[in-house]
């Protein structure tokens, strides 16, 4: 997955450069305070820092449905640009106002970055590693902010520190990602699918994948396209089937089962369905927790009962073919899907289970390692129905499976069903799936632009509320203002008497205080890289934030408690970085993850914008609103807010946010519909 990794790398330069401004104007603005005598005026001072936030929230409502129709990649383009350009401008800035002018611009390409880097990697990126690959952007952003601070530090020391030549510098790193975005980066393959250029998304993925075999992940991504509609999430027991030849009929079969056929070695096995009132779900439905959303429920009894590396008892095949009925987009995607179908005619199926498309991502019979993700396969169920005409209709619906691991108790408890009939010594294995109508005609859905009215199904609903949650909590948290003014906070916190003895003077001192601390949040992030797929986002968020709670009450107590001065200051100093170090390994960079992923294709563009719109009026209230409070109830009662907002966000986490890790972007938007639907049955 060598693409893919470098891909994401290009990408994440932007939040970089992000990071890099961060750090810049928290550090020049001591002197950029100075020079226009803003001592008394924190309006002004607010506003310095604040219009790139209003920039990034201007950007920001046309930035996700600009995405949706000329793409990703045109965009990253563009927020290069502005970079550059703002780089200049604030190099030159002869007055404030010239300035705020310039900062505005940089606050257009700061937006562009935050709403569409998650989006484009996670729609670029395979399953497995899409949680570490989408924290490079916070690793990325805190690595350009310790940059920063040191370049920022080190002209500090001169005799007459130049803010202008310290905000001017970001142009230098801004022409770097002119080049990778213009010469480097590809289109979104997801993006290229919803568009109908089928053979441009396939060699595109080949590329990000690194292999020629990309039919399955194609298919997938076309069905990305539907969402909404009677979605159901069901149980198997799949057994081996009865060996039959070719020429022979298996009348064996009712009409609810699926039989699953592995080509390679002519074996096939038989999905049997299990009642809701026999299953795990209907036991989950009687165990839940008061309050807490169905759907978070049902993420996690997925989670729980994946099997462990490797074991897996069936094997789909790897012959990969995507369903010849679908109508054809256009010239070009009728030759991309000759080539997907390789010749086989539809009679060559089974009647009742397509083919399966994918194999799972744990080592198959055969040794390959090829699938959707998170041991997740994609087949298609072909049925007949009669038509209001009284003529029979074929209706195929494709089906999500996921094989899961069994405890021995529950084993026996299967076996026992009437409905599966299983000696004891046949091996069988437990499935999960997720059933839905299949995109016949992807061209209708390709040709409709998203609109307002798809904001008001049940799943996106429901997702929608999940993402803006998590953007208000993770916002008025504090980070932003913790970042943006640390160096003001560890100078009223004292900071300087700590390094008092080197010679460096208060200002100096407080920026070189929050170098150091920007320095220990990367390993910090690296770590938080390798646990996002394993741990996941959801335990992540829970491990974390009581983390941040006990510094801020820490801060609290520092700052009400009469103490020595060296004492206070090395206590402060601790709490900042604790906060910091805490944040970026959990609430920094999982709202933007979770995001990016728990949107159908469709209007992934169209929310992320709303998120992200969120995201940037709460930063521009917590910014803003920062110096005022300072001056109003100190910094006790700044962080005592701060405090009461983690343990809020705890609750909501617990309560209504799921886990995603290793599932493909479709089964997670699919799986929010079916828990939406869950929970309004639930509350009915």
């Amino acid at each position: 997955m060598r693409g893919a990794v470098l891909v994401a790398i290009a990408a994440s330069i932007g939040n970089m450069l992000q990071g890099w401004d961060n750090a810049t104007i928290a550090g020049s603005n001591l002197y950029i305070k100075k020079e226009f005598s803003l001592e008394s005026q924190p309006t002004i001072e607010g506003l310095i820092v604040a219009m790139s936030l209003i920039g990034a929230t201007i950007i920001t409502t046309c930035s996700g449905p600009m995405s949706d129709r000329v793409g990703r990649r045109p965009m990253l383009i563009l927020s290069s640009f502005l970079y550059f350009l703002s780089g200049l401008l604030m190099l030159w800035a002869p007055n404030v106002y010239f300035l705020l002018s310039a900062r505005l611009i940089n606050g257009f390409g700061i937006g562009l970055v935050v709403t569409l880097v998650p989006v484009y990697i996670s729609e670029t990126a395979p399953p497995e590693i899409r949680g570490s690959l989408n924290t490079l952007p916070q690793f990325s952003g805190s690595g350009g902010m310790f940059l920063s601070y040191c370049m920022v530090f080190g002209m500090s020391l001169m005799a007459s520190p130049s803010w202008r030549l310290m905000l001017g510098v970001l142009s230098i790193p801004s022409l770097i990602y002119v080049v990778l975005t213009v010469f480097f980066l590809p289109e979104s393959p997801r993006w290229l699918v919803s568009k109908g250029k089928m053979l441009d998304a396939k060699h595109v993925l080949q590329r990000l994948r690194g292999t020629d075999d990309v039919e399955g992940e194609m298919a997938l991504l076309v069905e990305g396209l539907n969402f909404g509609g009677e979605i159901s999430f069901q149980e198997f027991i799949i057994v081996p089937g009865k060996d039959v030849s070719d020429d022979e009929e298996d009348t064996t079969a009712s009409k609810d089962q699926l039989k699953l056929i592995s080509p390679e070695d002519g074996l096939h096995w038989v999905a049997k369905p299990v009642t809701a009132l026999q299953s795990r779900q209907g036991s989950m439905e009687s165990q839940g927790i008061p309050l807490r959303d169905t759907m978070v429920t049902l993420f996690d009894s997925i989670h729980e009962k994946c099997p462990e590396q490797g074991h897996v008892l069936f094997s789909c095949g790897s012959m990969m073919n995507v369903p010849e009925h679908r109508e054809q987009y256009d010239e070009e995607s009728q030759k991309g899907d000759e080539e997907h179908a390789g010749g086989t005619p539809v009679s060559d199926f089974d009647d009742n289970m397509r083919s399966p498309l994918l194999l799972s991502r744990q080592a198959t019979t055969n040794g390959e390692q090829i699938g959707i993700g998170g041991g997740w396969q994609l087949a298609y169920k072909r049925t007949e129905k009669e038509g209001e005409d009284g003529k029979i209709e074929e209706e195929f619906k494709r089906v999500y499976l996921h094989q899961e691991d069994v405890s021995e108790s529950h084993r026996n408890s299967l076996i026992s069903l009437p409905i599966c009939d299983i000696p004891e010594d046949t091996e069988y294995v437990h499935a999960a799936a997720l059933v839905g109508k299949s995109m016949i005609h992807p061209s209708e859905a390709a040709s409709k632009q998203p609109g307002w009215s798809d904001l008001f199904e049940p799943g996106v609903k429901h997702a929608l509320l999940v993402g803006i949650g998590l953007q208000i909590l993770q916002q008025f948290s504090g980070i932003s203002a913790v970042l943006y003014y640390s160096p003001q906070i560890l100078k009223q916190a004292g900071v300087g008497v700590l390094i008092s003895n080197m010679g460096i003077g208060p200002d100096s001192a407080s920026i070189l205080i929050s170098a150091l601390t920007t320095f220990l949040m990367l390993p910090c992030i690296v770590v938080a890289m390798r646990l996002m797929d394993n741990s996941g986002r959801r335990s992540l968020l829970l491990t974390t934030i009581p983390v941040l709670i006990v510094s801020l009450v820490i801060l609290v107590i520092s700052n009400l408690v009469e103490m020595n001065s060296v004492i206070h200051a090395a206590i402060s100093t601790t709490g900042v970085v604790v906060y910091i170090c805490s944040f970026v390994m959990g609430f920094g960079p999982i709202p933007n993850i979770l995001c990016s992923e728990i949107f159908p294709t469709r209007v992934r563009g169209l929310c992320i914008a709303i998120c992200s719109l969120v995201f940037w009026a709460s930063n521009i209230i917590v910014t803003y609103t920062l110096p005022l409070m300072l001056n109003s109830i100190g910094l006790a009662g700044v962080f005592s807010i701060y405090a009461v907002v983690c343990i809020i966000s705890l609750v909501f986490v617990f309560l209504k946010v799921p886990e995603t890790k290793g599932m493909p972007l479709e089964v997670i938007s699919e799986f929010f519909a079916v828990g939406a639907k869950q929970q309004a049955e639930k509350n009915n």
